[in-house]
């Protein structure tokens, strides 16, 4: 694979002298977690600050998944790199790579992926925490922003496959909130219909405790595009329920 760079980021690279993988990896900075150690190598996260504008430079070595495409083993972060890349071709809101490369070094297997932060975002984990003292029409507006996230993203086939709150990031706007997704990992194509979509979305009601259930009626009115008070939205918000009232009791 030929290295990536964004085109968007490239004058400001090159201008700090990092548009090439091994400047990118060569560059001292301090990581904003342990190294995850899991699989037989090392994967870390640094913040990294140029000229006002924040990235997450992501590197590991020798830290592997085995498919059976690819039975001897690829860096997470290329399946990672594609998935960003697949999103922004079928314009699902989601974080963007400016940089992508590999490198095998000696019989070490080196990946990095730069990745522009998010600042100015909220992760709904976090409204999540303030939705008691949130006024009811930034609960409609939030809520509207994560059904038609996640309408956009199974309209074009795409399964998230990690759907938390943690991993929906949001900004407010002049008349409501944007919204966009992060850890694209385990993104896959949605194949089995209604199936794939409940198992997708159930994630995220389990863990937006907050939510009434008149508010998960409004999140599937967007996400259904669908009113409120809808037949479909009945079918769905009482399938979901069930569904959860069943896991919870296992």
């Amino acid at each position: 694979m030929n290295d990536f760079l964004a085109t968007e980021d490239r004058a400001l690279l090159e201008r700090n002298g990092l548009a090439d993988f091994d400047a990118l990896w060569a560059r001292q900075l301090d990581a904003v977690d342990e190294p995850n150690t899991s699989r037989g190598g090392w994967s870390s996260v640094f913040r990294l600050e140029l000229e006002g504008r924040g990235f997450y430079l992501k590197r590991q070595s020798n830290y592997l998944t085995r498919t059976l495409h690819r039975p001897f083993g690829e860096p997470t972060f290329a399946r990672e790199f594609r998935n960003i890349s697949r999103y922004r071709q079928k314009a699902i809101p989601a974080l963007q790579a400016a940089f992508y490369g590999e490198r095998k070094v000696a019989g070490e297997y080196r990946a990095l992926l730069l990745t522009r932060a998010l600042d100015g975002w909220n992760d709904l984990d976090s409204l999540l925490e303030q939705w008691p003292a949130l006024s009811d029409a930034q609960h409609h507006a939030i809520l509207v922003a994560c059904g038609q996230l996640a309408r956009k993203l199974h309209g074009v086939g795409q399964v998230h496959g990690c759907f938390y709150p943690k991993h929906i990031f949001l900004q407010a706007t002049g008349d409501g909130y944007a919204a966009q997704l992060i850890d694209l990992e385990k993104t896959r194509p949605l194949l089995l219909g209604r199936r794939d979509r409940v198992k997708d979305l159930e994630p995220l009601l389990r863990r937006a405790g907050a939510w009434t259930a008149e508010q998960v009626r409004q999140f599937l009115a967007a996400y259904l595009d669908q009113p409120v008070d809808s037949s479909l939205v009945d079918t769905w918000a009482s399938y979901l329920a069930g569904r959860r009232s069943h896991k919870e009791a296992r």
